[in-house]
């Protein structure tokens, strides 16, 4: 038996035991373990059909909260103050139109998977030559199943949207993470820019200065390295060639 069954069992031993449950009984009903899920339906919270008018439901509401009241639970006050919070919320969810033609939708859902699982169980034992008789053909057993598929839709439905959730809080983290570095990008660029502006006449006479130096530099280098060619001198005194006489 799995543990989803056994926790129905337990709960229906309880409600047979006592049609109409104390106001520990009830405490221990919105809190014991498993209860993060079921209270996720505030039908199963307050312990309703779907079908059941607002109205009525109002009604449910205001008996069962004066019943788990911290006021009247003093031995209990902690878990008195949970489990009111609990009957709270989902009368308030099943007050807003929207939220409650979501439930109602979850319901739905829920007797359409349960039609699909039914039909193949009869399609089964039709098909190993047995009656096609199952338990939710009953009004016990069908309201037995479907409280169990309407719990998991519900619990489907939160897990999915937790998921989409946190996909669009890490897609936001991210694009903040972006539009930082791209701020911090431009404004590096922007500093830079300006400093380059503004240390333009410096890098000019900066310029101007070593150009100026390298000059000064240059000058004494090359007059002691100039050396003018030497000059030919022509003079009147200048030896001719003897000519020889022929006799």
């Amino acid at each position: 038996m799995s543990e989803f069954d056994s926790f129905y069992n337990d709960l229906k031993k309880t409600e047979q035991q006592d049609a109409v449950l104390t106001p520990s009984q009830q405490i221990d009903r919105l809190l014991r373990p498993g209860s993060t899920f079921l209270n996720l339906n505030p039908y199963e919270v307050l312990q309703v059909d779907d079908s059941t008018p607002l109205e009525q439901i109002k009604k449910q509401y205001k008996k069962m909260s004066l019943l788990i009241h911290p006021d009247r639970n003093l031995d209990d006050v902690d878990r008195a103050k949970s489990a009111f919070e609990v009957v709270k919320n989902a009368m308030q969810t099943l007050e807003d139109p929207d939220e409650m033609a979501r439930c109602k939708e979850y319901y739905e859902e829920a007797r359409s998977r349960l039609a699909v699982v039914c039909s193949e169980k009869k399609r089964k034992l039709r098909r190993e030559g047995q009656p096609d008789k199952i338990p939710e053909d009953e009004p016990e057993g069908y309201k037995r199943a479907l409280w169990g598929t309407v719990t998991k839709v519900f619990a489907d439905r939160e897990k999915k949207r937790r998921m989409l959730e946190e996909r669009a809080t890490e897609e936001k983290r991210r694009y903040a993470e972006e539009m930082q570095a791209a701020q911090e990008k431009r404004k590096l660029e922007e500093e830079f820019k300006k400093n380059y502006e503004e240390t333009r006449d410096v890098r000019r006479g900066s310029w101007r200065d070593f150009v100026k130096k390298k000059e000064r530099k240059l000058e004494p280098f090359r007059g002691a390295n100039f050396k003018p060619p030497p000059s030919k001198l022509e003079t009147s005194s200048a030896k001719k060639p003897r000519l020889e006489k022929k006799f």
